[in-house]
Order: structure tokens, then C-alpha cells, then sequence
């Protein structure tokens, strides 16, 4: 049993606030898992330099001496920053992700990697999730979407890199409430393929799942088809990146979850609760995703930002 909560907002009024509001939900959430949670924010639009990348690791090497090492272990990328959130520290710099990301590892051997990109910050760790908010400085924080992950462990060990959200594909979030039966067959065939994994858990199968349809052409909606007709068991997903949100259950749909759109936004969460404190809740279109059906939202992006997104993406491989 795990809590899931996600906010796609439409009205940028409303970006000041998505911590604030993600925070009450993941405060509600709390009740169907305390022992681990996490977060993942897309920065608003514009708010990030086009140069600029952010790498998150699980590491508490103090901010200030992380650039020192970050810097001595070799080339140092421009206008290099770190800063930690808990059990969290969060990198940032003119840089390519994935070459941020290598230096990061190559100066912080320990430190696992939970997520990397343009707009995507990702926080995690394990205790209770009111407390972790605060660690993270989560009313704080702005942006135009953001996804949170309480957790009742039921496959691997209580640790932070076993919470959600599992971001292992640029910019991209993936969350879930249940259990798949055949992620150790699935893990087993995506490791023939070449790929990698950083815990035991189902969740990060079904995410690199999703991301290696990704990298190889497919769209949000084909990728989560994909995933439909391979995993077995009982599960409600919401699957995020910097343009989209989606959410999709197994075909018995017997793990919870809810909608709600309004005109300034869409938002999901496990119980009608989380939803209570949004604003324009009480006339909303509210109603709970069929099984099996595709939920799909996407922001249109300018000709402008579709160039960059596309670029900084392909410079990842």
C-alpha cells in the first residue's frame, strides 16, 4: 500500500505555489506509507537557463565541499552549484546532464544517481513524509507540475533509493501503487538488452522499461501500451516528463486512485482527501480511471522550447 499524488498545473498563477499544494497532498498521502517518500518538480517554464543541467543524488557530502570535490576530480563544469535537502544533494550546472552526472560519480564515488535533466528536480529518503517535506523546503518551492511518492514497502528494503519517484531517463518520473509478478523476467530481458539497475525493485523495472521505449522512438502513450500488454499484477502508475503526464491502472484496477480537472489543473491521488485542500475542487470533474485506458496530458511546447528539449535530450546518449 503506497500513497501517489500529482499535480499537471495550467494556470501559471498557480506555479508559485505547486509545492505548497503538492506538500498538503503528500502530507494526506502519508497514511498509506510513512517510512519512505519523495518528490519530483519540473521547474516552470523559462526558469532554467537552456545551458543549465541538474543532477540529483542520493549523498550527504555537505553542499560546499562537494563542489570542491566535484571540481579537483576533473574538468569543472560552468557555474557549478550544489545544495543539500536532506538525505538529497542536488547539483546543478552549464552542463550537459549526463556529463554532470558523470562528474558527480567520479568525484562522489557512493552517491547513487536518482535523477538527471533540464527542468526535473527529484528529492528523496526514507521517514516520515511531513518531515521530509520539510528537510526538502517543499512549501518553498515553485513549478508547473510535480509528482510525490509515499511508501509502504512491499518489494525491496526500506532504503532512499528504493522510494519513488524513479526518474532513469532524462527528465522523466515514474510512480506506483502495487506489485508486478513478472518484473524479475522483465529485469532479466532489459539486462540482455545492455541496461543497468540500482536496486530490487519492481518500480524501477517498470521505469526502465518505459524509459528504453523512450530512448528507442516510442511515444508516452505506445511506451505505456508496451508496458500494459508486458507487466503482470495490480498497479495504478502516474508516468511524468517535462511535457507530459499520464496515468494508466492493470486491467482488475483494484488499486485506488482518482482525477480531478479543472481549468487551472489536473491532478491524481490515491484517495479524494489528498484533493480536498486545491483550489476549484469543489467543481472540478472529478472520477476514477477506468483499467487499462491511457490518461494522457500534455503542454504544448513553442517551436523554440521543442528545439531544446530535443536537443539537450539527444545530448544525453
Amino acid at each position: 500500500m503506497c500513497g501517489i499524488a500529482g499535480l499537471h498545473l495550467l494556470n501559471p498563477k498557480l506555479y508559485p505555489h505547486l509545492g505548497e499544494l503538492l506538500g498538503g497532498m503528500l502530507h494526506q498521502a502519508a497514511g498509506r506509507g510513512n517510512d519512505s517518500a519523495g518528490v519530483g518538480l519540473y521547474a516552470a517554464p523559462g526558469a532554467i537557463p537552456a545551458s543549465q543541467s541538474t543532477v540529483c543524488a542520493l549523498d550527504q557530502t555537505p553542499a560546499d565541499q562537494a563542489v570542491k570535490l566535484i571540481s579537483a576530480a576533473g574538468p569543472k563544469p560552468g557555474d557549478l552549484t550544489a545544495a543539500n535537502f536532506g538525505q538529497t544533494l542536488v547539483v546543478t550546472a552549464s552542463s550537459t546532464a549526463k556529463d554532470l552526472a558523470d562528474a558527480v560519480l567520479a568525484a562522489l564515488p557512493k552517491a547513487a544517481i536518482i535523477s538527471r535533466g533540464h527542468d526535473l528536480t527529484v528529492l528523496k529518503g526514507t521517514g516520515q513524509p511531513s518531515q521530509l517535506a520539510q528537510d526538502w523546503h517543499l512549501a518553498e518551492r515553485g513549478g508547473w507540475q510535480g509528482v510525490a511518492h509515499t511508501r509502504m514497502a512491499t518489494e525491496s528494503a526500506v532504503t532512499p533509493g528504493g522510494s519513488h519517484p524513479f526518474s532513469v531517463g532524462f527528465d522523466e518520473c515514474l510512480i506506483h501503487n502495487g506489485s508486478f509478478s513478472n518484473h524479475e523476467s522483465i529485469r532479466k530481458r532489459l539486462s540482455r538488452a545492455g541496461l543497468s539497475f540500482d536496486s530490487l525493485n519492481d518500480t524501477e523495472v517498470a521505469a526502465r522499461f518505459v524509459a528504453h521505449q523512450l530512448e528507442n522512438g516510442a511515444t508516452s502513450r505506445q511506451a505505456l501500451t508496451e508496458l500494459i500488454k508486458t507487466f503482470d499484477g495490480f498497479y495504478t502508475l502516474l508516468v511524468s516528463s517535462a511535457r507530459s503526464f499520464a496515468v494508466v491502472r492493470d486491467a482488475i484496477a483494484c488499486k485506488p486512485a482518482i482525477i480531478a480537472e479543472t481549468p487551472d489543473l489536473v491532478a491524481v491521488a490515491s484517495e479524494y482527501r489528498y484533493l480536498a485542500g486545491l483550489p476549484g475542487i469543489a467543481s472540478a470533474r472529478i472520477f476514477e480511471p477506468d483499467p487499462e485506458v491511457i490518461y494522457l496530458w500534455e503542454r504544448p511546447l513553442s517551436p523554440a522550447q521543442s528545439a531544446t528539449t530535443s536537443q539537450l535530450a539527444l545530448s544525453q546518449n
